[in-house]
């Protein structure tokens, strides 16, 4: 089951209840009708339990974002979207510790939502430092040994890494000084996830592109 109309995006929800997927459809066709921090804090919360529709979560936000500013001239739902967000961001190492599979997919929501939401065609400052914190994080010592955190941060770099490098270059420098490290110094490292940063370091170097030579090595060795 999806919602949309033809011809627009379409948003899988079919993991929600019947009562929430009517609450979100809602939200999209006549936002001021529901309560737009209780829907931010489902798509949240839904997004920290299923990595697949964290994955799609922005597209839906965005669109929530975009129906409330076009009906109402308000931004109700993005400011309780961000509100959620600097909460989980503020508890991420208790998130990580209770749940790696709930911190995956946080990290995975953020940069979703720092992929869609634009201001004035840019992406929002206010997400830039914690999206970087967050791939921090995942590139320290003790996440690097985890293939599920490791494929998060390369991933994620794939999704928004040249986005993040021009609006803060010396981060995004740092950033690959430790995930170099990391792959140069494997203490406990997996060969799939040696690959994965190996393929990560050379698609930055590249300039944030992928030749067809290299994409057929790498993606013939992890099919592997």
């Amino acid at each position: 089951m999806v919602m949309g109309e033809p011809g627009r995006e379409e948003y899988k929800i079919q993991s929600f209840d019947a009562e929430t997927q009517q609450l979100l459809k809602t939200a999209i066709k006549d936002p001021g009708a529901v309560d737009l921090e209780k829907v931010a804090n489902v798509i949240v919360d839904h997004s920290l339990q299923d990595c697949v529709f964290s994955k799609e979560a922005g597209r839906m936000c965005y669109a929530i974002i975009q129906a409330e500013s076009k009906q109402a001239g308000q931004s109700v739902f993005r400011r309780g979207l961000l509100n959620r967000l600097q909460q989980e961001y503020q508890a991420r190492e208790q998130l990580r510790a209770r749940s790696l599979q709930g911190w995956v997919c946080y990290v995975t929501f953020i940069c979703n939502i720092f992929d869609y939401l634009r201001v004035n065609n840019m992406p929002m400052m206010a997400l830039v430092n914690p999206v970087y914190d967050c791939l921090f994080r995942l590139a320290q010592p003790d996440s690097l040994s985890k293939e599920e955190e490791v494929d998060c941060l390369v991933l994620q770099l794939h999704r928004v890494g040249e986005q993040l490098e021009k609006m803060n270059r010396q981060r995004m420098d740092e950033l690959f000084v430790l995930i170099r490290d990391g792959f140069l110094l494997p203490t406990g490292l997996s060969s799939l996830a040696q690959l994965l940063l190996l393929e990560i370091i050379e698609f930055r170097a590249a300039g944030w592109k992928t030749t067809p030579a290299a994409h057929k090595y790498y993606y013939s060795e992890v099919s592997d």
